[in-house]
Order: C-alpha cells, then structure tokens, then sequence
C-alpha cells in the first residue's frame, strides 16, 4: 500500500495545480486574442459550420511531395459554381492539413453545395495526384446547427455542474460541495488549458466528441472525490483524536492504491484507443486520458489539502 501524507505537501501541491491552472488561462486568453481563433479554444466544423473534405491518397510505395501552401494557393485562385440565388463563397479562409506524412488531405471550407464541393475536389486533382477508392468523404454543417450544437454543449457542461453540487450539499455539507466543484472546475479547465496550447501551437480544433469528454471528465473526477470524501468521513469516526489534516491523510493513504489501480485500468482502453482508434477517436482518447490523469491527482492532491484548511475558516 502507498502511503504519502498529502497535508505536509499541500504548499507543493497548491503550487503545482496553480502553475497548471495560470498556463491553462494563458492559453486560453492568447487563443481568445488570436485573430485566426477568437475563442478560448479553436472551435471544429461542429461549431462553427463548414464543409469538411477528407481525401486520402494513394501512395505506393510513398506519397509525392505535397504542400499546404500550394493546395491553399489553388483554392483562393478558384472561382465557384453559382447554387441557386445565394454567391458562391470565398475560400480566401480555407484551410488545409496534411495528415500521416502527407497520406490524408484535409480542407476545410465554408458551406458548400455538393457541386461545389465537386468542384474543389476536381481542382485539386492533379496537385495531389491518384486517390484510394472510397477514401472521400465530405461533411457539412450549417453554421445555425453549429451554433445550436455549442449551445447544447455549453448547457451540459452547465446542468453537470449544478447538479452535481445539489447531489454533494444533500449528501455531505457546502464545504464538500465546494471542494467538489473546485476539483471538477480544476480538472475541466487544465484540460481545455492543453487544448487551448495545442490549437495554437498545432492547428488541433475542438468538436462535439471534446464537449463529451468534458462530461466524462466531470464524473470521473467527482467519483474519485466522492470515494475520498467517504473515506474522510470514516476517518473522523474512527480517528477523533487526531486532527482533521491527520484524518484526512488517513483517508488517501487508504484508498491511494485503489485510486492508482482504478485510474490505470481506466486508461488502458484510451491507450488503446489512441494507438487504434484511428483519427477521428485520436483526440478524444488524448482529451479523456489527460482528463483522467488530472482527477485522479486533484482527488489527492487539492480536496483533501483544502478541506482543513475551509474547515477552519
């Protein structure tokens, strides 16, 4: 069993999740200010609406050299189809990402009717050279199911925290409650603080399945607290002479192996996933396993080195 006294470490710890949670700010304040972004994380075709095409190419034995630049070059220059009534767009904003050594073409454009997005694929045919039968897909979402989907989420993400801090005060007390939502707010936000860095440094847009993770997240990181909280109410019981810090190291010391074991099973099928389960699962395994990491340490670390300390007071 591992036995690490958290309370002598609190000021450490404290320090730890502070650094964590003033980079997480950072970089969601210098996502927000970027011109490219304007928004705390980049946001998806999801949520913002778009035209989304997938090509992948055939490369055998290797793919020819290709450059963004050049594929993005090409969709400035052309001139769209006429749909209906509405102006074709422009595609003075579209963006283009190669993925697996140049493998997958990915464009992202706005709206687009099917004979324009024809279009766009004709175009570029002879830049990226012979495709693999049935590696095309085209995705699009209107931006007013975009923004409805950002709202559902942001609601979830909501409704989650309320009635979580319902269920803590009718079982424990406001100061548990506190302490819960403090953990779960710690979790989700130095998770949206990675993400927020990697969409910077990486390009890596955030979509529905991220919004899922953070709900994941959340009740994973209240389960782990909960389990703790119950050990620490055992402890009083039992330990009255000691003090409420020395209780409550008690409490992790005695679920710390369990804490552990639970936390590595949890992220075997995520590593499984990252390794296998291809694109579109990659950065929601990536989402939940950091997620996971990160309550399992606030549910050592943060709750019960609070928790004397607002006892107190």
């Amino acid at each position: 069993m591992f036995s690490f006294r958290v309370n002598r470490h609190r000021r450490q710890l404290w320090l730890l999740s502070t650094v964590a949670l003033l980079l997480s700010l950072l970089g969601m304040a210098v996502s927000w200010l970027s011109p490219s972004i304007r928004a705390p994380l980049r946001p998806g075709l999801d949520f913002t609406g778009g035209t989304q095409i997938q090509i992948e190419r055939s490369c055998d034995p290797a793919c020819a050299p290709l450059a963004a630049d050049s594929v993005q070059a090409s969709l400035v220059a052309l001139k769209l189809p006429v749909d209906g009534s509405d102006p074709a767009p422009p595609l003075n904003g579209a963006t283009v990402q190669l993925l697996d050594g140049g493998r997958s073409l990915v464009l992202r454009l706005p709206s687009l009717s099917p004979a324009q997005s024809e279009t766009v694929i004709k175009s570029i045919k002879s830049q990226i050279g012979d495709t693999v039968s049935g590696g095309l897909s085209v995705d699009t979402i209107g931006p007013t199911l975009g923004s409805q989907l950002l709202r559902a989420s942001l609601v979830s993400l909501l409704v989650s925290f309320v009635g979580i801090s319902i269920y803590i005060s009718l079982r424990y007390d406001r100061v548990y409650a506190l302490l819960a939502l403090v953990c779960l707010g710690h979790d989700v936000l130095i998770t949206c603080g990675l993400f927020a860095w990697l969409g910077l440094l990486a390009g890596i847009e955030v979509n529905s399945l991220f919004a899922v993770a953070l709900l994941t997240i959340a009740g994973y990181s209240v389960n782990d607290t909960v389990v703790i909280f119950d050990r620490i109410r055992e402890k009083r019981a039992q330990l009255k002479d000691l003090s409420l810090a020395d209780q409550a190291d008690e409490a992790v010391i005695s679920t710390l192996t369990r804490s552990v074991y639970t936390s590595l099973t949890t992220l075997l099928p995520l590593i499984a996933l990252i390794f296998f389960g291809g694109s579109t699962l990659f950065w929601f395994s990536i989402a939940l396993s950091f997620g996971i990491l990160v309550g399992a340490y606030s549910s050592i670390g943060v709750a019960p080195t609070l928790l004397p300390v607002l006892s107190r007071r």
